[in-house]
């Protein structure tokens, strides 16, 4: 019988003729069906002990048939009321089973309220012959409740024991034994794509330790580091839904979960969940990002909004991994118009589909400009200007490729010198308010012809003070996933089998995540006053021999070596974020830093920086790194070819 019953319910959910998904309409006439047996069987059992012939038998249906006609009626008009009828059955939950229980209270007040109104209207006879009695009622009414129930938790008993036998089963620990974790086991057996077998849970609790949640124990936090338990229970799978969990903890925590080769995912916040409700495909496996070591920097918003909703705003560099995430910030804040400016044609228009027929931004209807230019392209920048009138402007448009721009530096400075200083420029004449540039830690004491020109860039923007114009300069690390960065290129790498290149087993930087980054852009934009320059508190640097270990542990490939191919020219072991004549104080954010600078007049910079911009078309490397020099005494060229420079007089 059991064998029939599991080889229907695989032709109903499964089969070859079953359609993707269950039918509402099927489920109406299978909800139907168990009504019609509730109701029969109660009268079977109301006459049990009156039936003694065929005649009875006859007198009883035909009397009964009319209560039913009119039961049936009140049942359907609360199915279609409460939608009992509309969820899949195989992934029937508390939430189906309520429908179902407000569909049988439904019809007892139903039935109760249309036979006290019909005691007015009707003769007494008629209503004996329509309408059950109340207590009847109650009773047809919980035996539908019961077996509506039990049929929808057997059909997906069934449903889930065909998948199990159709997939791998992954045996799984969940971190975290609160609500999170809960609605996260309950989302594993929804899945259909894969089979997962909660193990235990795991929480800190210890009004939870040694208990059970739906036969599940809780276990101790120690248990994960108990290589025995691992082995023995062959667990392949540590979900962490604990939200409350301290960062530091959690980051120990996953190293030492990688370590001994499990797959470790996370349960997105809530407010990631898709129309409130978990699935298992939103169940992220644990990124790189997660393992710096450091909590997140959240900035404040109110200043923000204050200074951009109802502004033109223009961002160059517009399709760039932080101008394109500066722009999807900045629609946040309702701005009046926004121009997005960029020189690659595919990039942009990848940014351009994404603002314009995605969600959020769609939504937001806020006019978008999107316009194909270069910085460096005076007569360009300023007919954009001319048209748009830009109230603020993030200068995000830069080369920043060290070995790069170490090889063409009148590429370096013919963007990142030249074009900053035409932006800057066009910014002071159609006075626009705000003047915020994307500058790195690299322009600190500079090894490097790319953060030598980002240097000279932020002491022209800085001579550039004026009454009307406030000049904003922002600092900071490296951005994980930003093109051109570390963690792309580890990326491709593992994908391609390896090896990973590092140019130094010793080598350090500072990381942040591309919102982040973005969040002080815009954060700056509205603290900054004048010519400020802002740096970011960005913890503890890490080391990229160690970045690159997790990154392979991550991946769960044998195998991956690391390869120590020597510095790059230009490169430096370390970044600093503040040059050593240089000092900061504190703002209104702690993890915001001002920094105290030497401040330049144009008369200082201005013929200097003239003469840089003129040696560009002679295309003669020495003598433009020669004149970046005597701008920028500091800059001294490290593993690169510009090293004899430094012997002598710039």
């Amino acid at each position: 019988m059991r064998a029939l019953i599991k080889k229907l319910a695989f032709a109903l959910f499964r089969g070859r003729y079953a359609p993707k998904s269950f039918s509402k309409w099927i489920v109406l006439l299978f909800d139907c069906c168990i009504f019609l047996c509730s109701f029969w069987m109660y009268v079977f059992i109301k006459y049990i002990y009156q039936i003694h012939n065929l005649d009875i038998i006859r007198e009883i249906v035909h009397f009964e048939v009319f209560h039913f006609i009119t039961l049936s009626i009140i049942f359907l008009i609360n199915v279609f009321i409460f939608g009992s009828h509309q969820g899949l059955v195989r992934y029937s939950g508390f939430s189906d089973i309520k429908k179902i229980a407000y569909v049988c209270i439904g019809t007892f007040v139903f039935a109760f309220m249309t036979k006290t109104i019909a005691l007015r209207f009707i003769p007494l006879d008629l209503i004996h012959k329509w309408f059950v009695s109340h207590t009847e009622t109650v009773f047809i009414s919980m035996l539908t409740f019961v077996l509506m129930t039990l049929s929808r938790l057997v059909i997906r008993r069934i449903y889930n024991e065909n998948i199990t036998h159709k997939h791998e089963v992954t045996n799984t620990i969940i971190y975290g034994a609160g609500d999170a974790g809960i609605i996260t086991k309950n989302a594993l057996e929804q899945d259909t794509s894969a089979c997962y077998n909660v193990i235990a849970f795991i929480d800190n609790s210890s009004n939870k330790i040694g208990k059970s949640i739906n036969g599940i124990p809780v276990l101790n936090p120690k248990k994960i580091k108990d290589k025995e338990f691992i082995n023995k229970n062959e667990i392949k799978l540590i979900i962490f839904a604990i939200p409350s969990l301290d960062n530091d903890e959690k980051t120990r925590i996953i190293n030492e979960i990688i370590d001994l080769g499990i797959n470790v995912k996370s349960v997105p916040h809530l407010n990631n969940w898709i129309d409130n409700k978990l699935t298992a495909n939103q169940i992220e496996d644990i990124k790189i990002e997660d393992l710096l070591g450091r909590e997140p920097i959240v900035l404040g918003k109110e200043n923000v909004t204050e200074g951009l909703k109802g502004k033109v705003i223009m961002v160059t560099g517009a399709a760039g991994s932080i101008g394109s995430e500066i722009c999807r910030q900045v629609l946040h804040y309702k701005p009046k118009k926004l121009i997005l400016l960029d020189q690659a044609e595919s990039p942009l228009y990848d940014i351009q589909f994404e603002l314009r027929n995605n969600e959020p931004y769609r939504s937001f209807n806020i006019p978008m400009e999107f316009i194909i230019g270069n910085v460096k392209d005076y007569v360009k920048m300023r007919e954009v200007f001319s048209k748009f009138k830009p109230q603020i402007v993030y200068h995000a448009a830069a080369y920043k490729h060290v070995p790069l721009m170490e090889e063409f530096p009148y590429e370096a400075v013919f963007v990142n010198v030249l074009g900053t200083k035409n932006v800057a420029d066009l910014a002071v004449e159609f006075e626009v308010e705000k003047f915020v540039m994307v500058s790195t830690d690299k322009a600190v004491n500079p090894t490097n012809v790319m953060g030598a020109t980002k240097r000279i860039a932020e002491i022209y923007t800085q001579s550039r003070k004026t009454e009307k114009t406030a000049f904003v300069t922002t600092r900071f690390g490296n951005v994980l996933g930003s093109n051109g960065s570390v963690i792309p290129l580890f990326k491709k790498q593992l994908a391609y089998g390896g090896p990973l290149t590092v140019t130094d087993r010793n080598i350090i930087r500072y990381f942040m995540t591309i919102p982040e980054a973005c969040s002080l852009v815009l954060e700056a934009g509205t603290m900054g006053d004048k010519e400020d320059i802002f740096v970011f508190d960005m913890g503890e640097p890490v080391r990229i021999y160690d970045l690159a270990k997790k990154m392979i542990k991550l991946s769960h490939k044998e195998g991956i070596e690391i390869e120590i191919t020597g510095l790059r020219p230009g490169e430096k072991l370390y970044e600093e974020l503040l040059s050593t004549k240089e000092n900061t104080i504190p703002t209104e954010h702690a993890k915001i830093m001002r920094a105290k600078v030497r401040r330049y007049t144009q008369e200082e910079v201005n013929e200097k920086i003239d003469t840089l911009i003129n040696l560009i078309p002679t295309c003669d490397n020495f003598k433009i790194v020669a004149q970046m020099k005597n701008i920028v005494p500091e800059f001294i060229s490290n593993n690169s070819i510009y090293s004899c420079l430094d012997t002598k007089e710039n």
